[in-house]
């Protein structure tokens, strides 16, 4: 099994910048590609951006291409730096982690981004 909890969350007007952090613990030795999700209210969950383990290979969702960016370290943590906020960005942000190339098996608590506008 994989933990993940995630921290950074919080509130910030649009144009600002938020950073958030997911640390993983367990059997982070499977994992092969971690990534954030968000959900606003009424919403369905979306992926926001993936990064695959080995090789640090990047994926993004268009509307935060160019502004978010996803990285990792070999501790098994991964930030999402989210710059030019805008108040569509505002979610509850998860991270997931997946051990093969099959959906995501493995999901954060959440933290809440509200940009304002």
């Amino acid at each position: 099994q994989v933990q993940l909890v995630e921290s950074g969350g919080g509130l910030v007007q649009a144009g600002g910048s938020l950073r958030l952090s997911c640390a993983a613990s367990g059997r982070t030795i499977s994992i092969y590609e971690m990534a954030w999700f968000r959900q606003s209210p009424g919403k369905e969950r979306e992926f926001v951006a993936g990064i695959r383990w080995s090789g640090g290979i990047t994926y993004y969702a268009d509307s935060v291409k160019g502004r978010f960016t996803i990285s990792r370290d070999y501790a098994k943590n991964t930030d999402l730096q989210m710059n030019s906020l805008k108040h569509e960005d505002t979610a509850v942000y998860y991270c997931a982690a997946r051990s093969t190339g099959g959906p995501y098996n493995f999901w954060g608590q959440g933290t809440q981004v509200t940009v304002s506008s």
